[in-house]
C-alpha cells in the first residue's frame, strides 16, 4: 500500500499545521503580542470613497458638466473628504482610549476601595465558564493576586473592552489611504479625456464600469484576507456598493434635472 508523503496543513481548508503548534512556535508566537487589524479602516475608506466620488461623477453627468469640472469636483471631494473621514475615524480612536483611559481609573479605584465587591463580580464572570465551584475560585484566587491582571482583565470581560487596541493614527491613515487609491477610481476616465490622452466618447459609461471593478476588487481582497470565499465577498461587496452608487446616481440625475 502506498503511503502518501505529508501534506503541509492548508489553512484554508481548518486544518491547523502542527509545525505552527510546537512550544517554540507557540513562545514565538505570543512574543509578538496580539495582531492589529486595520481591514476595516481599509475597506471603510475604500467603499466611501468610491461611492462619493462616484456621487460627485453621477452628479456633474446628470447636469451636463464639462469632464475638466469633473476632475476638479472629484479631486475636491478626494481630499477634503477623504481627510474627514481620516480625521473622524482617528477622534473615535482617540475617544476610545481616553473611555479605557477613565474606565481604567475606575477600575483601580473600585479594587483599590472595594476588593471585596470586585472579586465577587470577577467571581460571577467566571461562572460563566461553567467551571466546578472549587477551581473557579482557586482561579480567581491568581487572578487577583496580580492587580494590573485583574484590572486589565475586568476591562475585557465586564467592559468589552479589546485587549490590545488599535492605533487611532494608524486606523485613520489607513482609512484616508484605500479613500484616496481606490476612490479615485471612478475618475480616471475623466482626467484621461480632460488630459487629451485618449478620446472618451462617454466618460461617464467608463467610470460606471471602473466603479463596480473597485467594489468587486474590495470584494476580492477582503475575501482573501478573512478567508471567505473570494467571489462570495466581490458579489457581498459590489451589491452594497452598486445599492450606494445607485443611490447616488439617482440624487445626482434628479439634481442635475433642476439644474
Amino acid at each position: 500500500m502506498e503511503v502518501s508523503p505529508r501534506r503541509r496543513a492548508d489553512p484554508l481548508d481548518g486544518a491547523p499545521d502542527p509545525e505552527d503548534h510546537t512550544p517554540d512556535a507557540i513562545r514565538a508566537r505570543l512574543a509578538r503580542g496580539p495582531g492589529r487589524s486595520y481591514l476595516r479602516d481599509l475597506v471603510y475608506g475604500a467603499i466611501d470613497g468610491t461611492v462619493t466620488t462616484f456621487a460627485v461623477v453621477a452628479g456633474a453627468a446628470g447636469a451636463g458638466l464639462d469632464p475638466s469640472i469633473v476632475v476638479v469636483l472629484g479631486i475636491a471631494n478626494l481630499v477634503a473628504d477623504g481627510f474627514s473621514m481620516a480625521v473622524s475615524n482617528f477622534l473615535g480612536g482617540r475617544t476610545e482610549q481616553q473611555r479605557r483611559r477613565r474606565l481604567r481609573r475606575q477600575e483601580e479605584h473600585h479594587v483599590a476601595v472595594t476588593p471585596a465587591g470586585e472579586r465577587e463580580e470577577m467571581r460571577q464572570i467566571l461562572a460563566g465558564w461553567h467551571l466546578a465551584a472549587d477551581l473557579r475560585e482557586r482561579v480567581l484566587d491568581a487572578i487577583t493576586q496580580d492587580r494590573d491582571r485583574w484590572v486589565g482583565l475586568m476591562l475585557q470581560l465586564e467592559h468589552g473592552l479589546p485587549s490590545s487596541p488599535s492605533s487611532p493614527v494608524r486606523a485613520g491613515a489607513a482609512t484616508f489611504a484605500a479613500f484616496v487609491a481606490v476612490g479615485s477610481v471612478p475618475l480616471v476616465p475623466f482626467v484621461a479625456d480632460a488630459a487629451g490622452l485618449v478620446t472618451i466618447t462617454s466618460p461617464f459609461g467608463w467610470s460606471t464600469g471602473l466603479t463596480l471593478t473597485a467594489f468587486a476588487a474590495v470584494g476580492v481582497a477582503k475575501g482573501l484576507v478573512v478567508e471567505q470565499r473570494w467571489w462570495q465577498s466581490a458579489l457581498e461587496t459590489t451589491a452594497l456598493g452598486s445599492a450606494a452608487a445607485a443611490l447616488a446616481y439617482a440624487v445626482g440625475v434628479g439634481l442635475g434635472g433642476l439644474a
